[in-house]
């Protein structure tokens, strides 16, 4: 079977479909890391990220510090051997597929041809295998970032302290943005196992998702806590 005919075997509504889940996952992520005037729960977090290394630099002990950092490396870990499993499942279904088509074919009471469950499959491969990659690059940045932390000296006088720590905020900053890209592929794997279903299913899992994700971003109760709060204080989200 050729190229050609493989496409066909998909209707134009698949395609918009597939375009459109694809879209909605770039431009959330648009959205979140360029907010402009209106700041995500990202953007607004980083701001109490370098926060958290400026004041750490007068802190005795730093067990606080060292702690929370190794609670932010445990999650990266966690998703990221989740995120390899659930590849590994996928694969098998595509190793396996005489039995998960005709699964797949009894669900949906369609006869379709082994080929659409596989790419459809594939398309739910591609968002985790992007999440275990940023989750795992996540994981080696806090690492750095703990190394930089060590070498912050204690003395607030000291003329390399607040120069390492605004660098040690900046990496972990780039661990957690790249820890919610991992997540935000995750969230739009689940959208796209809606495809399963039917390209109609895949259309509204994929809206679904972006409004989940802009509603915990920019419409949230924790949004609305973190920008009173820095009101409050008389901070200003870079």
């Amino acid at each position: 079977m050729k190229w050609t005919d493989r496409i066909a075997l998909f209707e134009p509504i698949d395609f918009v479909g597939l375009g459109l889940l694809f879209g909605l996952w770039l431009i959330i992520g648009w959205l979140i890391e360029h907010p402009g005037k209106h700041p995500s729960v990202s953007r607004l977090m980083a701001s109490h990220r370098r926060e958290w290394m400026r004041v750490m630099i007068t802190r005795q002990p730093r067990i606080f510090d060292s702690q929370t950092l190794a609670s932010l490396r445990e999650g990266t870990s966690f998703f990221a051997s989740a995120t390899m499993i659930a590849i590994g499942g996928a694969l098998a279904m595509i190793g396996n597929s005489e039995r998960f088509t005709g699964l797949a074919n009894q669900l949906t009471l369609e006869s379709d041809p082994a080929f659409v469950w596989e790419a459809k499959v594939l398309v739910i491969i591609v968002f985790l295998t992007n999440a275990f990659l940023k989750f795992v690059w996540s994981h080696r940045l806090f690492g750095y970032c703990a190394v930089l932390m060590a070498s912050v000296p204690n003395d607030p006088q000291d003329r390399r302290a607040i120069p390492r720590a605004d660098k040690a905020a900046e990496i972990n900053i780039f661990a957690a943005r790249s820890f919610n890209r991992g997540l935000r592929s995750v969230y739009f794997a689940l959208g796209a196992a809606a495809w399963l279903v039917g390209p109609g299913a895949l259309i509204g899992a994929a809206v679904l998702t972006f409004a989940v994700l802009w509603r915990r971003e920019f419409a949230s109760q924790s949004r609305k806590v973190l920008i009173e709060g820095n009101a409050h204080e008389g901070d200003t989200p870079k």
